[in-house]
């Protein structure tokens, strides 16, 4: 086993730093927040498999960020989405005990929801080898 935790913790850690760092967003949260002002971001559970070699750990992930946001428009949330796809993109390729090989845009959507509500998912796979 790697010495930096389990692929899960460390991807999710890496994750929710780059999150934090994308601009224009009120928040970053691991499940629907109680009270949140829009536009915020819920990073989803992560969806591990085995993604091993034959002398090496890995793991395959997948992970959805969703954006929410209120508006006339679903501009904003389209910017944003486009701003978390490209902070997961650049998710540091050396990280504790993990090393990332790829990083990959499964799909992404935007969606209205009550008048005035959006959503945009952006879901990745981020396939990870132990260092």
């Amino acid at each position: 086993m790697s010495g930096g935790g389990s692929a899960e913790s460390v991807v999710q850690a890496a994750a929710l730093a780059a999150l934090r760092a994308v601009a224009g967003l009120n928040g970053v949260y691991l499940a629907p927040p109680v009270k949140a002002t829009p536009p915020y971001a819920e990073l989803g559970d992560l969806l591990s498999s085995d993604w091993s070699v034959k002398d090496r750990a890995g793991r395959e992930l997948r992970l959805a960020v969703t954006v929410r946001d209120a508006g006339e428009s679903n501009a904003r949330a389209q910017t944003l989405a486009g701003a978390v796809g490209a902070a997961i993109e650049g998710l540091p390729r050396d990280l504790d005990g993990w090393r990332v090989a790829s990083v990959v845009l499964l799909r992404s959507r935007v969606r209205g929801g009550p008048p005035g509500r959006w959503s945009a998912t952006v879901e990745y796979r981020v396939r990870v080898l132990e260092a």
